[in-house]
């Protein structure tokens, strides 16, 4: 095995300790963290077995097997991207209703406040 395909193996096995440690301390929300060991195994495969990129470049008609790499790298971090915007659009829409479920109850509360007689 060369030092290029061990420091793979061994930078995709990293990269899933640190996932787990990240979810074990409750860092990362666990389908975050599901996605993140996703990579990290896909990574210690290509360094395990290297000729499975070549071979699927091979089959999906690519010349140079590292560029079918980085296009895969670029569209999978690309839905990602995509992704968590969709989340973060859904979480700010939520706040927002939320923050004016919170302002009608206040107004609530001071009108039921204003109606009372005082002692």
């Amino acid at each position: 095995m060369s030092s290029l395909y061990l420091t793979t193996a061994l930078l995709g096995l990293g990269l899933a300790a640190a996932i787990m440690w990240l979810l074990r301390r409750d860092h990362l929300h666990l389908s975050h963290g599901v996605f993140w060991l996703m990579v990290a195994v896909v990574a210690a495969m290509l360094g395990v077995w290297p000729g499975i990129m070549d071979r699927l470049a091979e089959f999906v008609g690519v010349a140079y097997p590292p560029s079918l790499v980085l296009l895969l790298a670029a569209i999978v971090l690309l839905v990602k991207v995509l992704h968590t915007d969709i989340l973060n659009t859904r979480i700010e829409r939520q706040l927002k209703r939320l923050n004016q479920r919170l302002s009608i109850m206040e107004l609530e509360q001071q009108e039921a406040r204003a109606g009372q007689p005082k002692d």
